[in-house]
């Protein structure tokens, strides 16, 4: 969808914009407003394009002269992960706008305000329009199911983390059961922390892994005490999809990311998927279990 929605220059509003997450900086070049970002996050690869942005920060750390250097009328960033970013760049004169998002109704919102921020509110709309549909699509698609695998979703290794909101709101739209529902309404990290001996007593179906910035390690899964007993590990079922696709709560979750899991979740319940993958959205290699 990249380049999509064309930049028309709406007067009056942010024109020089630094993204300090990836999601932002995918937002706004799906709206075509590309042109207003002057500085991106190091992490940002989405779309490729982006990455020849000046990079501007990490996560949790960021070059405040650069950015003041670069002389932005709007800092976008996210979560209480960099509220010390944001207050520091605020004792610096700059606006910045901090997002908290966690649901895909949040996401969906952060979306139509990022385009309300830069004054194209419908190309806001009808992106998610368009995101919306596509996540119909493959709700209904799951609808058809003969079953509804148990998945546990990985987000960290150690300690042993549960998916946030929309990661687990993403697996059972794509199809799935999550086997820890009680936990996702936890924003923090620390508080979706699990034991493993939790989840073989949940006893998954899938395990569907996503370690942020580190390739998943499908050993170091098998070898946890007593899971070689667990259904996922007997049939095989430890997946990978890369944090870049499902772990930024932005379009890429709930285009990529939602695909995937949804991808794998038909293969497991033996059913032959009617979504199709645009050309960019192609299977990941990391998709194939083991």
């Amino acid at each position: 969808m990249t380049g999509k929605y064309k930049h028309h220059g709406a007067a009056g509003y942010p024109e020089r914009i630094v993204c300090l997450t990836e999601e932002t900086t995918e937002t706004l070049y799906l709206l075509g407003e590309e042109d207003r970002i002057v500085g991106v996050s190091g992490y940002a690869v989405r779309p490729p394009e982006a990455r020849s942005k000046p990079r501007v920060s990490a996560f949790t750390s960021a070059r405040l002269d650069r950015i003041e250097q670069l002389r932005p009328d709007l800092v976008l960033a996210f979560s209480d992960l960099q509220a010390d970013i944001a207050a520091e760049l605020i004792r610096r004169g700059m606006t910045v706008f901090t997002f908290n998002q966690r649901s895909v109704n949040e996401i969906l919102q952060v979306i139509r305000t990022v385009a309300d921020l830069v004054g194209v509110s419908q190309k806001g709309r009808a992106l998610v329009s368009e995101l919306s549909s596509g996540l119909d699509a493959i709700e209904a698609s799951a609808r058809r199911f003969p079953r509804r695998p148990r998945v546990f979703f990985e987000e960290w290794k150690d300690p042993l983390i549960s998916g946030i909101r929309w990661v687990e709101e993403l697996v059972e739209l794509a199809g799935g059961e999550t086997v820890f529902p009680e936990l996702r309404h936890k924003r923090l990290g620390r508080d979706r922390i699990v034991d493993p001996g939790a989840v073989l007593s949940r006893d998954p179906e899938v395990i569907v892994a996503s370690w942020c910035g580190v390739k998943v390690n499908k050993d170091r899964i098998r070898r946890r005490a007593g899971w070689s007993e667990m259904a996922a590990l007997r049939r095989g079922r430890i997946y990978e999809i890369k944090s870049t696709y499902i772990l930024q709560p932005g379009p890429a979750a709930l285009t990529e990311g939602v695909r995937q899991l949804h991808l794998i979740l038909a293969r497991v319940s033996g059913f032959e998927v009617d979504v199709e993958l645009r050309p960019n959205e192609r299977v990941d290699p990391d998709l194939e279990s083991s």
